[in-house]
């Protein structure tokens, strides 16, 4: 099962990830660790697609071998999570603004969630992960 965890920079994507991956025993992915291991620091349109299938890549493996992936990234528009193809999108809607403005001109939310993350607290990953197991 493919999880996307997707929000605007500091929405705190990774940080209800790591609590989530635990509870889940899924892999797990953040963008910013696999832009780094591609060296593709790249935030074009273009760099952003590439983003976008670079997580479905590493995301469809981990399905492929019947495993609970999560992957943490932006994913800022309705192409880049049409590319990704999540089975589960959990949306950290916790800022109107992120750190960067050319993100924050063409973030759209998305029109489908599962998950709607709307401020932090201590028990969301808890409420997710049961709510996760309880489908399969």
């Amino acid at each position: 099962m493919k999880i996307l965890i997707m929000g605007l920079p500091g929405s705190g994507k990774t940080y209800l990830a790591e609590r989530l991956q635990p509870l889940l025993h899924s892999a797990w992915y953040n963008a910013d660790q696999v832009r780094k291991m591609a060296n593709d620091w790249d935030f074009s349109t273009e760099g952003r697609l590439r983003q976008s299938l670079r997580m479905k890549s590493f995301a469809d493996f981990e399905k492929s071998h019947s495993r609970f992936v999560i992957c943490d990234f932006i994913c800022p528009t309705k192409e880049t999570r049409d590319i990704f193809q999540p089975d589960i999108v959990i949306f950290m809607d916790t800022i109107k603004e992120g750190r960067f403005e050319d993100t924050n001109k063409i973030f759209e939310d998305p029109d489908s969630v599962d998950f709607h993350i709307k401020e932090w607290n201590e028990t969301n990953h808890t409420t997710i992960a049961n709510r996760i197991l309880e489908r399969v």
